[in-house]
């Protein structure tokens, strides 16, 4: 999925509001057991960004077979 939001704000208004938008969607993502990644880049270039990946899709060092 990918979400594009234009804004009217000014930059500094656009950064402010960037961290409030990415805590906001982080709280309800957090609630679902689902890989993802949200990434909020504002018109002056500041970039905000999460990952989240459920610990059971980690894959450890041990686990990739080299071919």
């Amino acid at each position: 999925m990918d979400i594009r939001f234009i804004s009217s704000l000014t930059p500094d208004d656009e950064s402010r509001l960037a961290a409030a938008i990415l805590a906001a969607a982080r709280g309800l993502l957090e609630q679902c057991d689902l890989p993802y990644s949200i990434r909020i880049e504002t018109a002056d270039g500041r970039v905000c960004q999460h990952c989240n990946v459920p610990a059971e899709m980690l894959v450890r060092s041990s686990d990739i077979i080299a071919t």
